[in-house]
């Protein structure tokens, strides 16, 4: 059964390893630590019991926020939990005021960019080269 809740202190050590897992720049613990010290940055976990299957985060500025990460263990892609987060998220920033949520995706994330457009966000533009290993281009997004 998916839970999904805000991240706590504990979590960082399986979100490191996930995020060594899943990226070819991770975050470090250090990092990930620093983000979770922010009062202007919310991290929210989905677990499998209690192991953490995904996870995403938003830092946010007045009535606004950018989403900052979305990330789901490969062998638990495809079962919705990435959708899961992100209407969690969005549902959680309407209610703290948060009136529009801009993301940056790989150009190339077809099934990512299919989820956030189904989920209303639509495209702004281009970020030339933004990403690294490979370097590729982001789509920018925003939902109002």
């Amino acid at each position: 059964m998916l839970r999904i809740r805000e991240m706590e202190m504990d979590d960082l050590e399986q979100i490191a390893q996930l995020e060594a897992q899943l990226f070819h720049t991770p975050w470090s613990l250090t990092g990930l630590f620093s983000f979770f010290l922010r009062e202007d940055v919310k991290f929210l976990v989905a677990l499998e019991g209690e192991k953490i299957v995904g996870y995403c985060g938003i830092v946010t500025v007045l009535d606004e926020g950018d989403v900052v990460k979305v990330a789901v263990d490969q062998e638990y892609q495809g079962q919705g939990i990435g959708t899961a987060l992100m209407e969690n998220l969005i549902q959680r920033m309407q209610e703290s005021g948060v009136r529009t949520i801009h993301l940056e995706v790989r150009q190339s994330n077809e099934s990512a960019i299919a989820l956030y457009r189904k989920m209303g966000f639509a495209e702004d533009g281009i970020r030339k080269d933004y990403y690294e290993n490979p370097v590729e281009n982001a789509l920018l997004m925003s939902r109002r």
